[in-house]
């Protein structure tokens, strides 16, 4: 499906009605700690044993390409061939790998690259010289800067520099067979698909990860949910906008329509009673500012955690910046994701490497999804996110619905976001 078909029109959700049974694990057999917290995520949320897929993989958060596709991809597809239909969404858990690396080039495809350049090499050198003529002609530069713009994207699919991705959003097109490594593929889940464009594509799966600096942390996310489910999930919201405005015409991808997704997130969750603070200054909130907080957005204070906050149990923070994730085990590191989980969070989004700002799920689209209470937090980030073999993971209990005892967002208040402003024509 190419992503200039996704017209943003208002369709029914998908319906995922998560349950247990539909989870499948995914475990280092090689690693005691990862097989301790899967056996803790059976016990705690009744996950059949048998969907428990213990695999040897290596230890670190590290995997290259090959390894990906040897030891993870291929037999976890294959253990899975008979229960194809019964599996909604898997659970990685700490000891597996959190990014997998570039595709390595066969010698046949570097020299079909190499030959791409020189043509496209060929191409701007046309252009350049349709646009220093004397004077230029405006049909020629034109019809020159077309094929420019046709080879630069075509050429991408020779080019695997951003061909690594996240492992968990690698995984969530286990069935689809051989596909483009080049970036990203559209998630045919999100929520503004319409349902007859889903229905042509290839079955895409959930994906949510249990880790964190410790083995107990990722434990740690799941006892949580637990508790805070049974009443409620009750605190404060901050949202950390920038004070970028939405530009006239902008296309709602680029920093204005974030930005303005933050604002649109603050407006809707006050709007149904939340107690919000909107910070709309490009300062970030200061160290302890933010007391009983329940939820949390902002950016960009790139890989430099401010703990600005004193989380509340079963909390749902992530920073949108782009290196928030490059690791969720290293306790010393000072991205976003491991020390938000070590201020006790419950669950958390980051990138492993690049994401663009169009990686992350818009915050009023996922955090209004998310208050409604219909959706647990794997169903939200899957309805949520824009793109799948690309960079970002969810980290926290998948089947943890904080809202539940609690709806406080009606379902046909949650729109577009910035809204009036359409993402795929």
């Amino acid at each position: 499906m190419r992503f200039a078909t996704f017209i943003l029109l208002l369709t029914a959700f998908p319906a995922f009605a998560l349950e247990p049974k539909e989870i499948v694990i995914v475990a280092n057999k090689d690693s005691k700690e990862s097989m301790d917290v899967a056996a803790h995520y059976v016990k705690s949320r009744g996950v059949p044993k048998e969907n428990v897929i213990a695999l040897s993989l290596p230890t670190g958060e590290n995997i290259d390409r090959a390894d990906y596709d040897k030891k993870l991809a291929g037999p976890l597809r294959e253990a899975l061939a008979d229960k194809k239909d019964k599996v909604k969404c898997l659970l990685t858990v700490y000891g597996v790998p959190l990014r997998v690396g570039h595709k390595v080039q066969t010698t046949e495809e570097t020299e079909i690259a190499a030959k791409a350049a020189k043509e496209l090499t060929s191409a701007e050198k046309d252009l350049a010289d349709e646009k220093a003529a004397t004077p230029p002609d405006a049909a020629k530069v034109a019809t020159a800067q077309k094929r420019v713009d046709y080879l630069r994207q075509r050429n991408q699919r020779f080019n695997n520099n951003e061909s690594n991705a996240c492992v968990d959003s690698e995984l969530m097109l286990l069935w689809w067979g051989e596909y483009n490594l080049a970036r990203w593929q559209p998630n045919v889940l999100y929520w503004q698909i319409p349902a007859a464009e889903r229905a042509k594509a290839k079955p895409t799966l959930m994906t949510c990860r249990l880790d964190g600096p410790t083995p107990e942390i990722a434990k740690r996310l799941v006892d949580d949910a637990i508790d805070v489910e049974k009443v409620g999930l009750k605190g404060k919201v901050y949202v950390d906008s920038r004070g970028i405005k939405l530009g006239k015409g902008e296309g709602g991808t680029g920093y204005g329509g974030y930005d303005e997704s933050f604002r649109e997130m603050a407006a809707l969750l006050k709007a149904n009673g939340f107690d919000v603070t909107l910070d709309d200054r490009n300062e970030l909130f200061a160290p302890q500012s933010c007391p009983d907080a329940a939820l949390y957005a902002g950016w960009y204070s790139h890989g430099k955690f401010i703990d600005s906050g004193k989380y509340v149990k079963g909390a749902v923070a992530w920073h949108l910046a782009s290196s928030e994730a490059v690791t969720l085990r290293d306790s010393k590191s000072n991205v976003w994701c491991p020390n938000l989980l070590k201020a006790g969070v419950a669950a958390t989004i980051g990138p492993v490497a690049e994401p663009y700002t169009i990686g992350f799920p818009k915050p009023a689209e996922f955090f209004g999804l998310l208050a409604t209470g219909k959706y647990t937090l794997v169903e939200t980030y899957s309805r949520t996110v824009l793109f799948t073999s690309w960079m970002t993971v969810l980290v926290g209990d998948p089947l943890y619905n904080p809202f539940a005892k609690n709806p406080t967002v009606k379902e046909e208040d949650v729109v577009s976001s910035p809204k009036g402003v359409k993402l795929f024509k």
